[in-house]
């Protein structure tokens, strides 16, 4: 199923897992997985390593998640790629079924200063893959506080309209906890003539010092709110999880009103905390 077809029709839940080392069975994101099911999920999103690490279990997780019967939609980043290896990989996607992808630049391993392959930025990717296979369903990353590496916000959403133009049929946002500052985002996307449905990417807030070097690494704030729960429960894991928890089904009411086209959790591979949270903002199994 084409996630595209999807948004053109409702709004839609989706979850984002990650393979495991080469060393660990599958056994454990399997059984999160199968949690993550009982919510009915649009689509679950895979990704893989930096510099293509991971790639071979990225693949087998997503068969695992194809055979279950749900969409799947595996990451495909331009770094270490050659054309005629993306011919490859795409090519194999398509053999396997695979409907949909999100195409990114990928983050660049230690020492690279470059992707070290034949396309640099995610829109040179898109537009590769909407000419050379039009029947694949492309999705692209937004940053709704901009890209860190971006001069300002107005080049990154003139380079996000880029992606849109080169073939990509939505959006999936980088986390953001400021919900006003993404309301502006999806404002300013608008005025700029970014007209694809939008899925809003939420991390769950659950153990403090991830937390924050994900907001830091990512060049997201942390809101008031947020810094307060930080400032009072940073030595207190038990407390900071319960009160990230209800932190984190506010995220999903206030992200819901914003109007977006759909909710993507980013699981972390941890079905616990988050079934806890789905199900007390009403998305129940």
């Amino acid at each position: 199923m084409k996630i595209a077809d999807l948004l053109s029709k409702k709004k839609t839940l989706s979850f984002e897992v990650f393979p495991p080392k080469d060393e660990v069975p599958l056994d454990g994101i399997q059984n999160t997985l199968t949690h993550l099911y009982r919510f009915k999920p649009d689509f679950i999103s895979c990704t893989y390593g930096a510099g293509g690490s991971k790639r071979g279990r990225n693949i087998e997780l997503c068969e695992v998640v194809q055979k279950s019967g749900n969409t799947v939609m595996p990451h495909l980043t331009c770094v270490g790629n050659s054309r005629d290896e993306m011919q490859k990989i795409i090519k194999d996607y398509v053999d396997r079924g695979f409907e949909n992808v999100l195409a990114l630049r990928g983050d660049f391993p230690v020492g690279w200063n470059g992707t070290n392959g034949d396309f640099s930025h995610a829109n040179e990717l898109i537009a590769y893959l909407h000419t050379e296979f039009p029947r694949m369903c492309i999705s692209a990353a937004a940053y709704p506080e901009k890209h860190i590496s971006a001069i300002s916000p107005e080049t990154d959403i003139a380079y996000l309209r880029s992606k849109q133009d080169n073939g990509a049929e939505f959006i999936i946002t980088q986390l953001c906890h400021d919900v006003p500052a993404f309301e502006r985002f999806l404002e300013q996307i608008r005025k700029a003539g970014v007209t694809i449905p939008v899925i809003a990417g939420i991390m769950p807030v659950l153990s403090c010092d991830p937390t924050i070097r994900m907001s830091l690494f990512n060049g997201c704030s942390i809101p008031a709110e947020l810094a307060a729960i930080i400032g009072k429960y940073q030595t207190d894991p038990v407390s900071f999880t319960r009160a990230g928890i209800e932190y984190t089904v506010a995220q999903i009411h206030r992200y819901t009103a914003t109007g977006v086209n759909g909710l993507h959790l980013y699981s972390l591979n941890k079905w616990e905390k988050l079934t806890e949270i789905l199900n007390a903002a009403g998305i129940g199994s």
